[in-house]
């Protein structure tokens, strides 16, 4: 289930250096407004409406969390950026930048600022077009009709050439040259939501941990010295049978895979909770799986510090977490950040997000992403 709006773009220029405007415009609404995943190629299109030099258009998509009417106000403070003037002037005018919001899923917006479908799309080739190029599964809502349809019966008889292929700012961050990367991080670091997120934009096979299935989880918390040695050994049971199973489908030397864990955390967790010869006979045993396991190309630990972390556990309210003390997360980072000194044959990167909210601050995630790019060959 996609977690993001799936959110439609058309963007036009017809003053100035065009192509540039245009390139401008996409790496911004990239920077400040969501992850752009997918561009058109660039369009040349006579003016519509009104005589004037043509225009360069181009369609995107784009992932974003926000809301359409969110979206809207940001693209309008993008075209203020790249020195678009909005006059009271009507009807079609020249411009150095125009940015508009087409589609939005498959919601059907009517307000005074916002109407989605954009009500006029199906009458303009230049939307039309470059729409076509994202290669979308999408219907107009209204219409019932997909692009090509629409494309086919328009009444817009205007030609529009192809000119160029576009850069989309996603290719110069290609994390699929990592075939497997797990992510890690404390109690509450925001792991999965980052997995989900990324495996949403970059398309990649996802491997998430089945922890709430646990039922030692609850009993654990409530009488530790009772639970722990049965609670560990399911978890690596389980995690052994999972990554087993998960990563058997995929084909590591060809798929983009990435999980929010690696093995090797049920080890972390049984050093804290367990008795020592509780952990040895335990350490035996991982020690044996261990060698089975295909390891990531990649290791991302989240660093997160231990206030924050609480914060994190409170808000996402599961009744099981609420009593875990700083001290416990204390000594799982600790845990987590020995072993990595130790791990001489894993490619390991840590990555400090005490001060960052990558879930709701889009700049937040971009700067995981370029964190991981730095360590690309």
């Amino acid at each position: 289930m996609k977690s993001q709006h799936q959110v439609v773009l058309s963007i036009g220029s017809n003053q100035g250096n065009r192509l540039e405007n245009i390139q401008s415009c996409i790496n911004l609404i990239h920077q400040e407004i969501g992850t752009v995943i997918q561009v058109s190629k660039l369009y040349e299109t006579p003016a519509w409406g009104f005589e004037s030099d043509a225009f360069y258009n181009c369609a995107l998509l784009l992932h974003s969390n926000s809301s359409a009417q969110k979206i809207l106000s940001q693209v309008l403070k993008v075209e203020k950026h790249l020195g678009r003037i909005r006059t009271d002037q009507q009807g079609y005018q020249s411009r150095i930048i125009d940015v508009d919001l087409i589609v939005f899923d498959d919601q059907i917006i009517e307000t005074e600022k916002l109407q989605i479908p954009h009500p006029l799309m199906q009458n303009r080739k230049f939307v039309l077009l470059p729409m076509q190029d994202l290669k979308l599964n999408w219907k107009h809502p209204a219409l019932q009709k997909t692009v090509s349809e629409l494309i086919a019966i328009t009444p817009d008889d205007s030609v529009c050439t192809v000119v160029q292929d576009l850069k989309n700012p996603l290719e110069e961050i290609p994390l699929e040259q990592f075939n497997y990367i797990a992510f890690e991080g404390n109690i509450g670091a925001g792991k999965t939501t980052l997995v989900q997120k990324i495996a949403e934009d970059f398309n990649a096979k996802t491997v998430l941990e089945r922890f709430a299935d646990n039922p030692f989880l609850p009993k654990f918390y409530k009488d530790q010295n009772r639970y722990a040695f049965p609670l560990e050994m399911s978890f690596l049971a389980d995690r052994y049978q999972q990554l087993s199973d998960d990563l058997a489908q995929f084909d590591l030397f060809k798929d983009f895979v990435i999980a929010d864990y690696h093995i090797f955390k049920s080890l972390i967790f049984a050093k804290i909770t367990l008795a020592e010869d509780e952990y040895r006979l335990y350490r035996n045993l991982f020690d044996i799986i261990y060698k089975e396991m295909p390891k990531p190309d990649l290791y991302v630990y989240l660093y997160q510090n231990t206030s924050r972390l609480l914060q994190n556990i409170k808000k996402r309210g599961r009744s099981y977490e609420q009593n875990i003390s700083a001290e416990y997360l204390d000594k799982i980072n600790n845990g987590y950040l020995e072993y990595i000194k130790s791990q001489t044959d894993l490619n390991v990167l840590i990555i400090d997000v005490s001060d960052r909210d990558f879930v709701k601050k889009h700049e937040d995630y971009l700067f995981i992403l370029n964190e991981i790019q730095k360590v690309i060959k």
